[in-house]
């Protein structure tokens, strides 16, 4: 236990001191971020096969930035296309992919049906794009 963390109450009880960093608790939870970028899951959402958001294509952390930060929004239409896209990929073979949709592109692991990242059109211009073993074109 660390002593410098730990303070005394006046009637003997122990607790433990929390320090945030600056801006920590300000901004939307990750809830309401991950509604934003897939729409409305829902708390009391329950697995099952019929339900794309849960059972298909995760975004990695580092999509999730990028989709933020540039602006790239996928609705639930979205989504489904995108996991009968990676299906079809997965059938195929393919272990990476690029699927260019909706003027984004996104690199996906078809083996861990994960988005790895995404760019948008103006991104696209003059890249190469390596390591990938497919396109799925949109």
């Amino acid at each position: 236990m660390d002593l410098k963390r730990v303070g005394i109450q006046p009637q003997g009880q122990i607790t433990e001191k929390t320090t945030q960093k600056p801006g920590f608790g300000q901004g939307p939870s990750f809830l309401d971020t991950l509604n934003g970028l897939t729409g409305e899951i829902g708390s009391a959402a329950k697995p099952s096969v019929s339900n794309p958001m849960l059972d298909g294509v995760k975004f990695s952390n580092h999509a999730v930035d990028r989709m933020m930060s540039r602006g790239i929004s996928f609705g639930k239409a979205d989504i489904e296309k995108l996991n009968e896209a990676v299906s079809r990929a997965a059938q195929k073979g393919s272990k990476d992919t690029l699927v260019l949709m909706n003027d984004a592109a996104l690199i996906v692991s078809v083996k861990n049906k994960t988005v790895v990242t995404v760019m948008d059109k103006a991104a696209l211009k003059e890249n190469v794009f390596t390591n990938i073993d497919s396109t799925i074109v949109m």
